[in-house]
């Protein structure tokens, strides 16, 4: 039998988003349910807009950079499928990045290749970028920056981690776990930091591994206050504010409003995957009190910090964790969130000793048979008309419940492995 490469299986992943992209065109045309996500349709329109010399916040419902308008803007001097295009092209970007990080790591070609087709390979995954949406962009900026760590490449990390919060604000939840990997314990003046390679990985589990945990966090209050995490914040605060700053200068109000302060404040009515959503239409027409808004983010915000001070070092199983809690408790939550930590889930399973017969077959199950158990009642709620909030509602608790038992029995079966080894020097200093 063939051996199966990486090249081989990039080309096939290509083929195949190439195909679908052609099939979504034949399905817009002759059936009444459009393949072409309905965001796919904002984006075009707000480019449009700017290729008329307008705003792009004239389209309704456009709550974007308006870079990203601008990345569209082909969609109306080329063709309409550009944009498709360029989403999947970074969907198969994201494919290499994950390949390119786990051989960094020292994974074996075989296993680097395995868990790369878990993104390139997965439905969720691969009708994103098809369908037209945007999301392929940011993992990819995502993975490159934690490339750019690795290579201590510390002017790159930072410049992209600020052009990434300013596309999408969600990746902020990420700037305290880096700034706690900055540590001289790993960065020494004039050294390449050493990275942690999957040979070298440890027999205990994640839960076991509190002593390098502590110490780790231990050191960033010790020296909290060092070069590396000075420049980085200094850069992306830096990249940030401008972008964000020429786009104010640009647009005025309607961008601050639709691509920053609406994600902040979004309380969304429409039925979703959140626990809070139910709440939320009850209440819609009524100005929520600070109580409640503290209520709704203070245990994401708990959770969060609880993931970061107990995972840092392993950095992108961290990021894994703190995405899919993010989600998770998150107020609004719909299917394009879930590709915010596929991206990040391969670049753990070298690292996890769950057997996929029973425990991961369970959580695979589990996962899938809630979010099918929410959207038979949703099915029955849009397009039925069927009154089952309730029985939807009672659906998002346990598809809360399932994310957690999900994310309990991966923690219980990973393997700690800190990005980067503790330089040999004995006398730490600042760099």
């Amino acid at each position: 039998m063939a051996e199966i490469t990486f090249r081989s299986v990039l080309l096939l992943s290509a083929v195949f988003r190439v195909v679908l992209i052609f099939y979504g065109e034949w399905q817009d045309a002759q059936m009444a349910v459009r393949y072409t996500d309905i965001d796919y349709f904002v984006f075009s329109d707000a480019a449009a807009l700017m290729v008329s010399g307008k705003s792009p916040y004239d389209r309704s419902t456009y709550r974007y950079s308006p870079l990203l308008a601008f990345f569209l803007m082909p969609n109306s001097f080329l063709h309409q499928s550009w944009g498709k295009f360029l989403f999947s092209a970074s969907d198969l970007l994201v494919g290499l990045l994950i390949h390119r990080i786990l051989k960094l790591r020292g994974v074996p070609e075989k296993l680097s290749t395995y868990s790369a087709m878990v993104w390139l390979f997965n439905p969720f995954t691969f009708t994103i970028g098809t369908r037209g949406n945007c999301e392929p962009i940011v993992c990819s900026m995502i993975l490159w920056i934690l490339i750019c760590l690795m290579k201590d490449n510390l002017i790159q990390a930072a410049f992209w981690y600020g052009l990434v919060v300013h596309l999408r604000i969600y990746p902020i939840i990420y700037a305290l776990p880096i700034i706690i990997l900055l540590d001289p314990l790993y960065f020494q003046h004039g050294k390449k930091p050493a990275l942690g390679k999957w040979s070298f990985r440890t027999s205990e589990s994640s839960l076991d591994s509190s002593n390098a945990q502590i110490t780790g966090f231990w050191n960033f209050f010790r020296s909290l206050i060092t070069w590396r995490r000075v420049m980085f914040g200094i850069l992306s605060g830096t990249t940030f504010l401008i972008l964000t700053g020429l786009s104010f200068y640009l647009y005025g109000w309607d961008f601050l409003h639709e691509a920053l302060l609406y994600h902040l404040t979004r309380t969304d009515p429409r039925h979703n995957f959140s626990i809070y959503f139910y709440h939320i239409y009850l209440h819609y027409e009524h100005e929520f009190s600070i109580l409640e808004k503290l209520i709704s983010f203070l245990p994401q915000f708990i959770v969060q910090l609880i993931l970061i001070l107990r995972f840092a070092p392993d950095l992108p199983f961290c990021l894994f964790l703190q995405t899919v809690a993010f989600v998770a408790f998150n107020k609004v939550i719909t299917a394009q969130y879930f590709v915010w930590f596929f991206c990040l889930l391969p670049l753990i399973l070298p690292w996890n000793n769950m057997r996929l017969k029973w425990r991961g077959l369970a959580c695979i199950s589990v996962w899938i048979g809630a979010q099918t158990h929410w959207l038979m009642w949703g099915y029955l709620l849009e397009f039925r008309g069927k009154n089952v909030f309730l029985q939807l509602w009672m659906a998002s608790l346990l598809f809360m419940a399932a994310n957690t038992f999900v994310m309990i029995n991966v923690i219980r079966s990973h393997v700690f492995c800190p990005l980067f080894k503790p330089s040999s020097s004995k006398s730490v200093k600042d760099d």
